[in-house]
């Protein structure tokens, strides 16, 4: 009875301890979408400035299609001017180039900038962006997250889950790889004032490449860290935890257990961080692990390849577009005299995903919806 008593105890403590340690955890394969390791990544939190991810997407998309330039100057509002630190200190009425705005948010963080990327993007309503970002979310998959403004600020409503941070990091690496360069910039120089990158992994973990930092009062402390090792590309997702020394030991743990799913051990020289005060238990998936992606490849979303003259034409892309990525397009005449290439029927997720293939590939190509 005592060796019982004990037992739970020890075990009733170690839950008690959990709680307070951090709230969620998952690791990924971010070329496959495979979960490797997931610890409550459906639970509901809030995701504080892990939110700028979407920012950055819908950022990366109006680039994308020629609405943005990376040399374009935005206009600063009063109302970005006045938002909660962390900030860059933008005065109203002032400009900042995107390409600035971007780093700003994938380094530092910046509260005054998501706005303003938010207000020049969607009509000057940082409202309507959060609804645009919320719509945007559903469409590649994110079924549990609501985004209620640009950057993480508190807001009741303002949610979501380690798996759905897990897919929109993916889909930022998938959709849009020319700009996954700028969340592994460790320090940045603006107006003479110098800002680190607050993800320490960058420094502290062989293969780290990025990705985000988060904190509000009620978030606590929030990491995205992604790293390659053995041709092996993982995403970690910690959402919840107590400090920032915590968030980063278990995102290394996450990590490496990731690593060690493929077999891949870490490097002779490398120091490990100490570990969070408690290990709680992990689930980690056999061969068959559920894919991150897999129920999002069908919805109302397309892409073209082009409208041609004659149907022998149209019928050579189709061709081509199969040999290419494996696709199979089909001949849509338009009553106008000429055939349109098309692949419907796809996710969002899906429809960027061929578009990337088709891209390398050389093939003009657009999403449409």
């Amino acid at each position: 009875m005592k060796k019982i008593l004990s037992f739970l105890v020890v075990f009733l403590s170690c839950i008690g301890a959990y709680a307070t340690d951090y709230r969620a955890a998952l690791v990924a394969d971010m070329d496959t979408g495979r979960v490797l390791v997931s610890e409550h990544a459906n639970d509901a939190n809030y995701p504080a400035s892990l939110t700028k991810i979407m920012t950055l997407y819908l950022t990366f998309d109006a680039l994308e299609h020629g609405r943005l330039h990376l040399d374009d100057y935005l206009i600063v509002s009063q109302s970005a001017a006045s938002a909660p630190q962390v900030k860059l200190g933008l005065t109203a009425g002032s400009k900042i180039r995107v390409e600035d705005a971007i780093i700003a948010l994938a380094v530092y963080s910046a509260n005054d900038v998501a706005r303003v990327l938010a207000e020049n993007l969607k009509g000057g309503k940082e409202g309507t962006f959060a609804s645009l970002m919320t719509r945007v979310a559903r469409e590649i998959g994110l079924s549990h997250t609501n985004f209620e403004n640009s950057s993480g600020l508190p807001d009741d409503d303002h949610l979501s889950t380690a798996r759905d941070i897990a897919l929109l990091s993916m889909a930022v690496y998938k959709h849009f790889p020319q700009y996954w360069k700028f969340f592994g910039i460790k320090s940045w120089t603006y107006n003479g004032k110098t800002y680190t990158n607050g993800n320490p992994l960058l420094e502290t973990y062989p293969g780290c490449d990025g990705m985000k930092t988060g904190y509000t009062n009620k978030s606590k402390y929030s990491l995205v860290a992604t790293a390659v090792r053995g041709g092996h590309h993982l995403i970690s997702v910690v959402l919840g935890a107590e400090n920032k020394d915590v968030r980063s030991a278990v995102s290394t743990k996450m990590l490496n257990k990731g690593f060690e799913v493929y077999g891949i051990n870490a490097p002779a020289n490398y120091v490990a961080m100490p570990a969070p005060v408690t290990s709680p238990i992990v689930q980690k998936y056999a061969d068959d692990a559920p894919q991150i992606t897999s129920a999002y490849e069908t919805g109302g979303v397309g892409v073209q390849f082009g409208a041609f003259g004659s149907a022998d034409s149209a019928n050579a892309m189709i061709k081509r577009v199969r040999d290419a990525t494996g696709a199979n397009a089909h001949l849509e005449p338009t009553g106008t005299g000429l055939y349109r290439v098309r692949v419907t029927g796809l996710s969002e997720l899906a429809a960027q995903s061929l578009k990337n293939r088709a891209t390398t590939a050389g093939i003009d190509c657009y999403v449409f919806h």
